[in-house]
């Protein structure tokens, strides 16, 4: 067996004595945003700590626990809080969760992030839909032997996030009333934000989010066959931009600023992705 397929399967055995409950929508909140998981009807609740072989999250507003419960009809499992590889974990660590949530039942990955803004029209607390991202400053999760029980070996990418989850998400902008952005996101290792010229080196690449998450997640997600949609919470302008130095407690401050439109936008999105999955 593949080591990484053991660990995975040690995971879901570990989950499985706490809770049977089978997700239908996984989903991982960000920072600042992870008081969504209040919201949902729990039905069981599973710290990380209690996974053995888990990455535990260090990063200020992450909880670092598994929901498990109802948004409306759908059965979701909610990460509160992530890891990511500015907290020295390797790529496949900051995968397993999700790799773990598809194992667990999940056939939609729900993933949301803060992210800084390189576009004219994004501005801090802006809800932005993600159309597709660029990958290559981090490592591609996937190197190495493949887990064929998992994934194929070579996974297409030529529509990473879902067209008709897309329109969900727009649907239920639409009904709230949210200004909802579109747009590219790209993934850096962090923890330092970038420089000025490193902006303007990935707006010319085509980028208009940056972020320090995600991009390899749902690379792993798609290689389990999910299908994904995803949101970042715009928390500051992106450096060269923002008048002000850049820091994570503003990062966290205007997630928790924007957090009634965002919760009202991924209650309803998942609500109607249920409906979706079941016609």
């Amino acid at each position: 067996m593949n080591p990484e397929t053991e660990r995975i399967r040690g995971c879901l055995a570990a989950v499985r004595e706490i809770s049977g409950f089978v997700p239908e929508v996984g989903v991982i909140l960000g920072s600042g945003l992870g008081a969504f998981g209040d919201m949902v009807r729990r039905v069981a609740e599973v710290p990380y700590s209690m996974i053995p072989g888990f990455p535990l999250s260090t990063a200020p507003g992450h909880a670092g626990r598994f929901v498990f419960g109802y948004v409306e009809d759908t059965p979701v499992a909610v990460m509160q809080g992530r890891v990511h590889l500015y907290e020295g974990y390797d790529v496949s660590d900051v995968v397993l969760p999700v790799r773990l949530m598809a194992a667990l039942g999940a056939k939609i990955l729900f993933v949301t992030n803060a992210s800084g803004g390189m576009r004219p029209d994004l501005e801090a607390g802006n809800l932005m839909l993600l159309t597709d991202h660029i990958s290559c400053f981090v490592p591609n999760p996937l190197i190495g032997p493949n887990p064929d029980e998992v994934g194929p070996r070579f996974p297409d990418m030529s529509e990473v996030y879902d067209r008709d989850l897309r329109g969900i998400v727009k649907g239920a902008a639409d009904r709230n009333g949210i200004d909802l952005k579109e747009g590219v996101y790209v993934q850096l290792t962090g923890p330092s934000f970038e420089t000025p010229a490193e902006i303007r080196m990935l707006s010319r690449m085509g980028a208009d989010a940056v972020g320090m998450s995600t991009v390899v997640e749902v690379i792993a997600a798609r290689h389990a066959g999910m299908r994904v949609a995803g949101v970042s919470c715009v928390a500051n302008l992106a450096a060269g931009l923002s008048p002000t130095p850049l820091s994570g407690e503003e990062v966290i401050a205007a997630g928790a600023a924007a957090a009634p439109k965002f919760q009202a936008l991924l209650w309803d999105s998942i609500a109607a992705m249920h409906e979706e999955e079941e016609a």
